[in-house]
């Protein structure tokens, strides 16, 4: 590309917006996708503004036309006229003043006013993006989502290609934990050549740790290379698409293999690297006591959690309306999941995209989240939401919150709170 441009296309993979020239695609629309598909998280995680979803934007643009893309409204306006042009310019100035304002945060603790501290770390695709971790004030990677080393190429990254991603995160990020999220492959993302048969439905098939499980010469190399980095900082191991124990103890009977492996070979590694499992299937939130019992953390990813517990496909704009974050029902498998970790002695973060909502910070924090990961341009904003309540007031919210009936009643109460520490977020 040889100038600056918005991209509109039917759909873009998440391969296509990770190898996009950022200082070149300056926005972009697409026909499919949800705010939670893998390709408008990519596009907060690159900083670029996009609206996904819009069914027929292709059809209704020209390559000629001029146009603005509203992110936080979710808004494609095609060939404004001058006054919304100027309205929309000085929107865009007061913005840049409210994040310069922001960044005075960055080097301050997540802590409420009344001296709870909480951990807000970052997700991240690529390293390259360590930059915006520090950027934004990142303490750590509460998600680094491995699957994007392997998209967008025609054969396996070998064990150092690997090996030498994660070291350059641990590295770059020590003293802070990087957390590794073991490959976490089909849904919306495939490789040609692992030559996986066709499924009816990928979201439910094999993915994720399943696919580790069954291919264990591809999973025992990716766990190779994090034993390998494990010395060059703070990284910790995080199963995907857990469904039961079962399956945490498959999965660490094969990294203890591996840890043998590299015994008799001499190889040095981290022999208290800890472990994880992700939490994203409801059958995985009713029996987190027993998965507990098998690891050293939990991470919430609320995307699939709210996909599967729903029955609504997040990528799906067409019911778009029916993934609802706040629904009651996800909300009671959010405290069970948080309250099982806590009893068995263990901490439990967030890493699916409620995590950087500034609207839902104080509804997490009171329902007893240890850490929050999001992309990270947004951690400033939830920076400012937990330092400007007590945790009394953010418990006494979720309690609130617990015993409404809708969805809609839930947000209205996050709206009342937020909108008085940050008008920015509820308007």
């Amino acid at each position: 590309l040889e100038e600056e441009v918005i991209v509109v296309a039917h759909d873009l993979s998440p391969s296509d917006t990770v190898s996009m020239h950022k200082e070149k695609v300056i926005g972009f629309a697409t026909d499919m996708g949800s705010k939670t598909s893998h390709t408008a998280i990519m596009a907060r995680a690159l900083e670029i503004p996009a609206v996904v979803g819009l069914k027929n934007i292709t059809q209704k643009t020209q390559a000629i036309d001029t146009l603005i893309v509203d992110g936080s409204h979710g808004l494609v306006i095609i060939n404004p006229d001058k006054e919304t042009l100027k309205r929309y310019k000085k929107d865009k100035e007061s913005f840049e003043i409210f994040e310069h304002e922001l960044v005075k945060l960055r080097d301050l603790p997540a802590q409420t006013l009344d001296g709870h501290r909480v951990i807000l770390a970052a997700n991240i695709e690529v390293p390259d993006e360590v930059k915006y971790v520090k950027e934004h004030g990142g303490e750590g990677i509460g998600l680094y989502r491995t699957e994007f080393l392997h998209l967008g190429r025609s054969d396996l990254p070998s064990v150092d290609e690997q090996f030498e991603a994660y070291k350059e995160v641990a590295r770059e990020l020590a003293p802070h934990p990087v957390i590794i999220r073991t490959l976490d492959l089909g849904g919306d993302k495939f490789l040609s050549y692992l030559n996986l048969a066709p499924e009816m439905n990928p979201f439910l098939g094999l993915r994720a740790i399943r696919l580790c499980l069954a291919d264990i010469p591809l999973f025992k190399d990716q766990l190779r290379a994090i034993l390998k980095a494990s010395t060059y900082g703070n990284l910790k191991i995080m199963y995907p698409m857990i469904s039961g124990a079962e399956e945490v103890k498959k999965a660490n009977q094969i990294l203890e293999e591996v840890e043998e492996e590299f015994k008799k070979k001499g190889i040095p590694f981290n022999k208290d690297l800890e472990v994880g499992a992700m939490i994203e299937i409801p059958s995985a939130a009713l029996t987190c006591e027993s998965i507990a019992k098998e690891v050293d953390f939990f991470s919430i990813g609320t995307n699939d959690l709210i996909q599967y517990a729903l029955a609504v496909d997040r990528v799906n704009e067409n019911i778009a309306y029916l993934y609802q974050p706040l629904h009651p029902a996800v909300l009671s498998l959010l405290k069970r999941i948080i309250d099982g970790a806590h009893k068995a002695g263990i901490w439990v973060g967030i890493c699916g995209e409620m995590a950087g909502e500034p609207l839902f910070a104080p509804l997490l924090l009171g329902l007893g989240l240890d850490e929050f990961s999001m992309s990270p341009i947004v951690i400033p904003e939830v920076k400012k939401v937990i330092r400007s309540l007590t945790l009394k007031e953010a418990k006494e919210l979720s309690r609130k919150a617990l015993k409404l009936s809708t969805a809609q009643e839930i947000e209205a109460l996050l709206k009342e709170m937020v909108g008085k520490i940050m008008p920015e977020v509820t308007t």
